[in-house]
């Protein structure tokens, strides 16, 4: 089977991984925004492919028969691009979306729709760690009465302001260290959003043992799709007479 996936997450690349190992002809899209991402078995592309025409029109002249969309859960346009195309290329389509993480017992999250609500939410003088990524933070940054530390893979594109400062940091992320950095920084709010993924869920129980606030930023809806929620229960999903 000759199948497409939109990737950039851990599990896209062991989907691929997977698919190539059993014999299945793979290509892998990256959106070109990280440095170096590790590589998946099986071609790699980069770049955008100009809207859902112009995905559309890949899937036809290429011969692709699935479409996978494993794109990071708040990949909203991505999203709504694949499930257009796959519309119109009638190249059926499987999201994998991994689980999003559950409060735990004794935890301390706020959850909140947005950003703009995590900030507005944040209490005068609070010291933030925010693991958002590396766009949209001038919501945050303009809560001048805080300050911040800016976790995120690639380096920001502006400069900070002066009550930010940035911290480049590639997961996986362990306990040990997410913990040690809460403390040195004497961090009070962790502001994230509901991700899901095993590679930087450590930073939740940090803020757990330490009784830290976790402003967690709910999830995006989504346009309808064929949605599973692991590598395995995608594969099984491939061969199934989707509508």
């Amino acid at each position: 089977m000759k199948i497409l996936i939109l990737g950039g997450t851990e599990e896209a690349r062991a989907l691929a991984d997977a698919l190539v190992e059993m014999g299945h002809e793979v290509t892998t899209s990256h959106a070109g925004r990280t440095t170096a991402p590790l590589q998946p078995k099986g071609e790699v592309r980069t770049g955008g492919f100009g809207g859902v025409e112009g995905l559309s029109d890949y899937l036809s002249a290429n011969g692709f028969q699935r479409l996978i969309d494993a794109t990071h859960p708040y990949s909203v346009r991505i999203a709504t691009n694949a499930v257009e195309a796959s519309r119109l290329s009638g190249v059926k389509l499987v999201r994998l979306t991994r689980p999003v993480w559950i409060e735990p017992q004794y935890a301390f999250w706020h959850h909140v729709p947005d950003a703009e609500a995590a900030a507005k939410a944040l209490p005068a003088g609070a010291r933030v760690l925010l693991a958002v990524g590396h766009r949209g933070l001038e919501t945050f940054l303009a809560r001048s009465d805080c300050s911040f530390v800016v976790r995120s893979i690639e380096p920001l594109e502006k400069p900070l302001p002066v009550h930010a400062r940035s911290l480049i940091a590639r997961p996986p992320f362990f306990v040990g260290g997410e913990t040690e950095l809460m403390k040195d920084e004497g961090i009070t709010h962790l502001i994230t959003k509901n991700s899901g993924g095993v590679q930087t869920e450590a930073k939740l129980k940090a803020a757990q043992q330490l009784r830290l606030v976790v402003m967690m930023i709910a999830r995006p809806k989504l346009p309808p799709a064929h949605e599973v929620p692991t590598v395995g229960r995608a594969i099984a999903a491939l061969h199934l007479e989707l509508g």
